[in-house]
């Protein structure tokens, strides 16, 4: 898919909106992305079935918790079929009164987005944690891709 195809902005657009509803700590925001039986699945491995439950689940978080801003990287957005796409895309997080992000919270994402009335929507984002097999190398080129994003959002 090029940087000109319609779904790759679309589903950019769409990534963005999460990463936007996340630091906004808005779980409804967050779940607004979703497709109605979307899965979302944490670093940890917990997974979150059903946009009500993903908004439920984000609102208590965000309500319970000091969560961390989001940073992201968009590596790739490409069409499997009619109305199913693939995005992968790397992300930082700063901790809450930090300023910079935080090497031990870089994640990768892969979305599943799919096309339901005209409509993107996230069918299944799942998170993993981006450690690069002990790479310190390959961590650190991702820390300054990911603090050059931040600079760059700030602007």
């Amino acid at each position: 898919m090029s940087a000109g195809h319609p779904q790759d902005t679309q589903i950019r657009a769409l990534y963005a909106r999460y990463l936007a509803g996340w630091n906004q700590r808005s779980g409804v925001t967050v779940s607004s992305v979703f497709a109605d039986d979307g899965e979302l699945i944490d670093l940890d491995g917990t997974l979150r079935s059903g946009r009500l439950s993903i908004a439920a689940d984000m609102r208590r978080m965000f309500t319970e918790h000091a969560t961390p801003t989001f940073v992201g990287v968009v590596r790739s957005v490409r069409r499997l079929t009619d109305g199913v796409v693939v995005l992968h895309a790397v992300a930082g997080m700063v901790p809450p009164g930090g300023d910079a992000v935080d090497p031990s919270r870089h994640t990768v994402h892969a979305l599943t987005a799919v096309e339901d009335g005209g409509r993107w929507k996230v069918a299944l984002l799942q998170s993993t944690p981006a450690r690069y097999g002990g790479r310190a190398g390959a961590l650190n080129a991702l820390t300054e891709e990911l603090e050059a994003a931040r600079h760059e959002a700030a602007r």
